[in-house]
């Protein structure tokens, strides 16, 4: 399930992100690649040591759990510290997975849902798609400003080269409390109706059942 989700930015929070990030040293994105996608990864972000690192995370972090689209899409239990990453021209990340686990060995997050938020504009940027190998074929994702895009993180996917201008992004993972694809997909599609009718009739029996039927499922499918 491919959710893209617009406005997970305010505006005031891009801008903090631009104003922040261009007073942070970047690094070779390599550090944090696990050892295949080393081969393939060829971009910037920011430092591990940065002053204004955890700031950066807070206000990604922060913007995602405020968004309903998001919330209802990932079933998110725990988001891993996003890294600010940066593309030039010349800069791409070949095709690859996502590690299945990330951390520290004595706390590690089973990676179910990859999460990019969109920084700045597209229009700044030539090329930078990024490029999903769903099951559906092939799906390019080039979004506007403070938009996001979710993903199964065990799709194969990369970044296409950059051209021209500098393209500018938050990347993190989500551990779902769902960590299976199609009954993350089940729960959402639930989760929409369930809203519908409760803004049409909140005191129909209608009503009742459409929760009664999210609730249950998530009961039933959900880990903690």
């Amino acid at each position: 399930m491919i959710v893209i989700i617009p406005d997970v930015l305010s505006k005031d929070e891009q801008s903090q992100l631009k104003l922040l990030a261009a007073q942070s040293t970047f690094v070779d994105g390599k550090e944090t690649a696990g050892f295949r996608a080393k081969l393939v990864k060829n971009n910037e972000q920011v430092a591990k040591d940065a002053t204004n690192k955890r700031q950066l995370q807070e206000i990604v972090v922060a913007a995602l759990n405020r968004s309903k689209e998001f919330r209802r899409g990932a079933i998110p239990h725990r988001i891993r510290p996003p890294l600010i990453s940066r593309y030039r021209p010349g800069m791409t990340y070949g095709t690859h997975v996502d590690d299945a686990l990330m951390g520290p060995a004595n706390n590690r997050d089973r990676t179910d849902v990859s999460v990019t938020v969109f920084i700045n504009d597209a229009t700044e940027y030539d090329g930078g798609e990024l490029v999903i190998h769903s099951p559906f074929g092939i799906q390019e994702v080039k979004l506007p400003e403070r938009y996001a895009v979710i993903y199964p993180s065990g799709t194969l996917h990369e970044v296409a080269e950059v051209t021209r201008g500098e393209r500018l992004v938050a990347v993190t993972w989500v551990q779902s409390y769902v960590r299976d694809e199609r009954q993350r997909q089940f729960l959402s599609d639930a989760a929409q109706i369930r809203d519908r009718l409760h803004a049409l009739d909140p005191k129909a029996p209608e009503t009742d059942t459409a929760f009664r039927l999210h609730t249950n499922l998530l009961r039933m499918w959900a880990e903690t």
